[in-house]
């Protein structure tokens, strides 16, 4: 049963005009509502959003959570989820299209590929919330906030542009720091190992995923750091 129901899933994805998907990672294309391939760098605002609004990209977004509640907040922004696994893409989709959101998109591929899909400084803003922290030491280039991740972020996310990390995670909180501290133009706006205990740090945080409520309730402190690449 749960393999029918991802498949029917998969199908319907194809059917949404707010996503739109990468299947193969070495073939770099990108197709959208009914199989139609779509060539978005320098684009999602004219083509997506049929807007000149700034763009926000969530990386990691899981079922949209972050991405949905964002969006609800800020109607003159625009909000693109980017995940690789298709049935929470299709959740946060389908959310967005049942509550009328106009403003959010998803991107079902792998985060990798990222600067692929957009083009030079196309992004305003990144937010990564609750990403895997990937803990094994041989698999630290593939968390989200080391060097050659940030090296993809610099090609897509305006000067000046923000990214904001959200984390449960002690060793991904601290392992966040020390790179930001050693790689070149790259300021440190806020950090923040415990953001429930005293003022908010920034005012989207206080939104709470699934998982956050999990982690809250599990007696864990939420870490945050928002940081720019000059």
């Amino acid at each position: 049963m749960a393999r029918r129901n991802k498949l029917q899933k998969f199908s319907e994805i194809l059917s949404y005009p707010n996503v739109l998907e990468n299947y193969e990672y070495n073939d770099i294309k990108l197709v959208g509502k009914d199989g139609v391939e779509m060539n978005m760098p320098n684009q999602w605002a004219a083509k997506q959003f049929h807007n000149e609004h700034p763009i926000t990209l969530e990386l990691a977004c899981g079922r949209g959570e972050y991405t949905l509640a964002l969006a609800k907040r800020y109607n003159n922004r625009n909000f693109i989820g980017m995940d690789i696994k298709g049935a929470r893409i299709w959740r946060g989709a389908k959310n967005a299209l049942d509550q009328g959101l106009s403003n959010v998109a998803f991107l079902r591929s792998r985060i990798e590929q990222v600067e692929h899909f957009f083009g030079n400084e196309e992004i305003d803003e990144i937010w990564i919330t609750f990403p895997d922290p990937f803990l094994r030491e041989v698999k630290a280039n593939r968390r989200l906030t080391s060097p050659p991740f940030l090296a993809r972020y610099r090609k897509i996310l305006k000067k000046g542009g923000i990214i904001h990390l959200k984390t449960d995670n002690t060793m991904l909180f601290e392992y966040t720091l020390d790179v930001l501290k050693s790689e070149k133009g790259i300021k440190i706006l806020v950090q923040n190992d415990d953001i429930y205990n005293g003022e908010l740090p920034h005012p989207d945080l206080d939104i709470k995923t699934y998982y956050e409520k999990k982690h809250l309730a599990n007696k864990l402190t939420i870490k945050y750091v928002a940081f720019s690449l000059r």
